[in-house]
């Protein structure tokens, strides 16, 4: 559980210990985690795949857009929901470790408070990295392709990592506050809606007028916006709302937003405790 952080601080005491070994300490702890029950992860990381296969051929040739062309845009819009789905994921591993009292002996040891959370969302932020792999390589095999340049591509694989460790940040908070293993995994289902309400997998052009303001004011539908851009895959809509019609700036903005508020709410909450 936390045998690495503890072998440790028996091995060099408490008064080598820093915040950068610390954080490193619990990231190796959530990796260790993840190879011994790869289940959530596994689920996750698949379902992209599944959503591709699914709304790519039953559903692409009945949409608006030709069949391959639908997929071409929806991969872009599959990858901003992995990139928010740290919520998710977040939220379930912290109320796991609340529920299991791993978070009240982490606070027993002579260690960085910040070093608990920031270890989380460094791990989930290495493993979504990898596991975009996979959704790359079928989106490429059904006809999707990165035609703005690599530069470009980087841009958008960075924007994606970086929604990814804002939204886990906010999971985590919500972890903490839960509290509860089953009560997280319900409302971290109730997550799903989220990209539904976007321009994931639709273009919001033909909403009625409040859904589309809500929807165009998703993150999710920045970051999709932005992947299709930098992709080259599509230009952002001249008539949306302004995280739309500027996405890298509209990412860049919610990601900002995110972690200004969930960092500090995060650390604050799990130094507290059950409080």
């Amino acid at each position: 559980m936390s045998s690495t952080v503890l072998a440790r601080e028996r091995r060099t005491g408490p008064a080598t210990s820093t915040p950068v070994a610390d954080t490193l300490a619990v990231l190796g702890r959530h990796l260790q985690r993840i190879k011994a029950a790869p289940g959530v992860v596994i689920l996750t990381q698949t379902m992209p795949i599944t959503m591709l296969l699914f709304f790519g051929y039953v559903f692409g040739s009945a949409l608006a857009m030709p069949g391959q062309e639908y997929r071409a845009f929806l991969v872009p819009g599959l990858l901003a929901s992995t990139a928010a789905n740290g919520i998710m994921t977040g939220m379930f591993q912290s109320a796991q470790d609340c529920h299991r009292g791993v978070m009240d002996r982490f606070r027993t040891l002579p260690m960085s408070r910040p070093a608990v959370p920031f270890g989380q969302t460094a791990a989930d932020l290495l493993t979504t990295a990898i596991g975009m792999v996979p959704l790359i390589l079928v989106g490429l095999a059904v006809g999707w392709r990165i035609e703005g340049g690599p530069l470009a591509a980087l841009g958008a694989f960075g924007l994606l990592l970086l929604l990814r460790f804002a939204t886990s940040w906010m999971g985590c908070w919500l972890g903490l506050l839960i509290r509860n293993e089953e009560a997280a995994g319900q409302l971290g289902s109730a997550t799903f809606v989220l990209p539904l309400l976007s321009g994931a997998y639709i273009p919001t052009n033909n909403l009625p007028g409040w859904l589309r303001t809500v929807a165009e004011w998703n993150p999710i539908s920045a970051m999709a916006a932005a992947a299709r851009d930098l992709f080259g895959n599509a230009s952002p809509p001249a008539d949306a709302a302004w995280p739309v019609t500027h996405p890298v700036a509209g990412t860049l903005a919610w990601s900002a937003v995110l972690l200004a508020v969930f960092v500090p709410l995060t650390v604050r909450r799990h130094a507290r405790g059950g409080e």
